[in-house]
């Protein structure tokens, strides 16, 4: 048994949550959930990222109070536990105060180190990236993650981290190979740094941006949102005096789900500050590919968003949990539509488990006089373990469903329906059987479908047919 610690990044509270960020917290989850299943104690934690100078502009455009602005977008993203039945055991919010203390302590360790310095500073801002930018990182004059925001030019006062003192230090991390998944990744963060690391600014004047955690010993100046949100992978373990911190990231297995537009922030500047701070790196970080639906980058202005709340209201929570880690690509984008999403509901679970459910349930409750003792399992295969310790959770899935494939045609081809009425006792026998691998293919679904688990696993040892695993839409 491993203590194993598993973290998302924290969504920024400016938007209702969307399908992306559904997907990260359900890689997630599904690997919580399976340590848990194998033995290992396990921290999974989220939260929200709610300071910065998009939050404050938000809330006054609303003409809110910014503190009631993020308590109300808090609210929606952790309402995902129960609408994604969600395992994690911590929500972190980087408004709470321990996050606030954490970060100031932070702060406090790295400038004690001597990697935190004033001075002024010209440059080219993005609001929507809340980040400084070089002259050759525009498109057509514009910033490209976000075209159509003004970049303006801002000349003020700040603290700057002394990014440029952790390059080799960072470039010997990333030599180790589980550093990050996968590993086009991270030669990415290995390119990144050969070409130089620039000192960046980690604070602002509160004068411009009252909203952000007070710079310690200075009350002119709050932190830059990233220096401050990043801390919240230790501060939610009670860093830097808890039981936590010690048991799962000192002593523990780490790991960071993120975007891959994450690697720059996740991989090195969050790596540097732990450096800096004399505190343990990541193990490893996981970086996903992103959705896009119908062959374009969801936005509400073609109307393309899909909400992952839509896809619970329509297909439920365990469908939903499907759908997003099967037929999603664990790394590479992935295009999904309602077509498509209806098609692979219908298919492979009203159609495949559902379907073959009842077949088998339907079959024990009629042929046979009492049900069949617990089933004793066999280890969990190789097939799915390594997948899912590849982070191919797509892999994981097709290998269940090939077993699911495999009972359905057995029915198919030995024809149960049909012996009993000739050899009662031989058609039991091929019944018991089928409960069997249907007991295990419902243990192996655990992970990915707890409710239906459940559900497949005590009927078989209920000897009764379960209603509408999953309705025909």
């Amino acid at each position: 048994m491993a203590n194993k610690y598993i973290t998302t990044t924290l969504p920024y509270v400016n938007a209702d949550p969307h399908v992306g960020f559904a997907l990260e917290i359900l890689q997630a989850d599904l690997l919580a959930r399976h340590w848990r299943l194998q033995g290992d104690d396990v921290f999974f934690s989220t939260g929200t990222d709610e300071h910065g100078q998009k939050i404050l502009q938000k809330a006054e455009e609303k003409g809110e109070d910014v503190q009631k602005y993020v308590d109300h977008y808090a609210a929606e993203f952790k309402k995902l536990k129960e609408a994604l039945n969600l395992s994690n055991n911590a929500f972190v919010r980087t408004t709470d105060e321990d996050h606030i203390k954490a970060a100031q302590e932070i702060w406090k360790r790295c400038e004690a180190k001597g990697d935190i310095y004033k001075k002024k500073y010209k440059g080219l801002y993005c609001v929507g990236d809340e980040a400084f930018l070089k002259e050759s990182d525009l498109v057509d004059g514009k910033c490209p993650n976000h075209p159509t925001m003004e970049v303006t030019e801002i000349e003020e006062e700040n603290y700057f981290f002394k990014f440029s003192n952790y390059q080799d230090v960072l470039l010997k991390y990333l030599e180790n190979e589980n550093a990050i998944v996968p590993e086009w990744r991270r030669k990415e963060a290995i390119e990144f740094v050969k070409n130089g690391l620039e000192d960046f600014s980690i604070s602002r004047e509160k004068e411009r941006l009252s909203w952000g955690v007070p710079v310690p010993g200075d009350d002119e100046q709050v932190m830059y949102v990233w220096f401050d949100a990043l801390t919240n992978y230790i501060s939610t373990l009670g860093w830097p005096d808890g039981e936590n911190f010690k048991k799962y990231w000192e002593e523990g297995e780490t790991l960071q789900v993120a975007g891959k537009d994450q690697v720059r922030f996740q991989s090195l500047i969050f790596q540097a500050m732990l450096l800096s701070a004399d505190i343990k790196n990541t193990d490893k970080v996981f970086y996903h590919g992103f959705i896009n639906s119908g062959g374009h980058k969801m936005s509400k202005s073609i109307g393309n968003v899909i909400s992952p709340y839509e896809l619970i209201e329509k297909y439920g929570t365990d469908a939903t949990r499907y759908l997003l880690l099967r037929h999603v690509h664990p790394v590479d984008d992935s295009d999904i539509t309602w077509e498509k999403l209806d098609e692979w509901y219908t298919a492979n679970l009203a159609n495949g488990i559902g379907n073959l459910t009842a077949r088998i349930t339907k079959l024990a409750e009629t042929h046979l006089e009492s049900p069949i003792e617990t089933p004793e399992l066999t280890p969990t295969p190789s097939e799915y373990t390594d997948a899912l310790d590849n982070f191919k959770f797509n892999e994981a899935l097709d290998y269940i469903w090939s077993r699911i494939g495999a009972l359905d045609k057995r029915i198919t081809d030995e024809e149960p329906f049909k012996i009993v009425k000739t050899d009662l006792e031989k058609g039991r026998e091929l019944i018991k059987e089928y409960l069997e691998e249907l007991y295990a293919i419902g243990e192996l679904l655990g992970a990915t479908l707890p409710e239906s688990s459940e559900l497949i696993k005590k009927a078989v040892l209920e000897n009764t047919k379960p209603e509408g695993l999953f309705a025909r839409l």
